[in-house]
């Protein structure tokens, strides 16, 4: 498949290895996998961060193969789910930086286009989630208010 913004095509990445039951050497059950990452969603961990909390810490491999549920599905049965997808705010993240740095930089031009490029994901990704009951209906993305949303 090609790249979005791109014209070359990508490479293929790495796949997790295939397993179907829970390996006998993991540590914690399913309940105690919960408790876990629901404790690590309060400390205000992603999710990206919590899977690999699990792995290093834990030592548990996959969050999924262990409780039948994404870290997301477990987040959002206790109430702790994020207020933005964490693409999202991801991207937002980056937005804000390219803004602070073209503030300071103004004829950096590589970097208008990167600009230009990342917010035309947001509003990709949003028009997704919108549709996906993620974010709210009315949910537009603004430059202005892109500090905001992360606070």
């Amino acid at each position: 498949m090609a790249r979005i913004h791109k014209h070359r095509k990508g490479r293929s990445g790495s796949t997790k290895p295939f397993r179907q039951a829970v390996p006998k050497w993991q540590p914690l059950q399913g309940r105690e996998v919960e408790t876990q990452v629901v404790g690590l969603a309060k400390e205000g961990k992603s999710t990206a961060v919590i899977g690999a909390y699990m792995r290093d810490q834990f030592g548990v491999p996959d969050v999924r193969l262990a409780t039948g549920k994404t870290v997301l599905e477990i987040l959002q049965e206790n109430k702790v789910d994020p207020r933005l997808p964490e693409e999202i705010a991801n991207l937002l993240r980056r937005v804000v930086s390219l803004q602070s740095h073209l503030a300071e930089n103004p004829k950096d031009l590589s970097n208008k286009r990167s600009l230009s490029l990342v917010e035309s994901k947001i509003r990709r990704l949003a028009k997704y989630y919108v549709s996906e009951g993620r974010l709210p209906g009315d949910w537009r993305y603004s430059s202005e208010t892109a500090k905001l949303l992360l606070e």
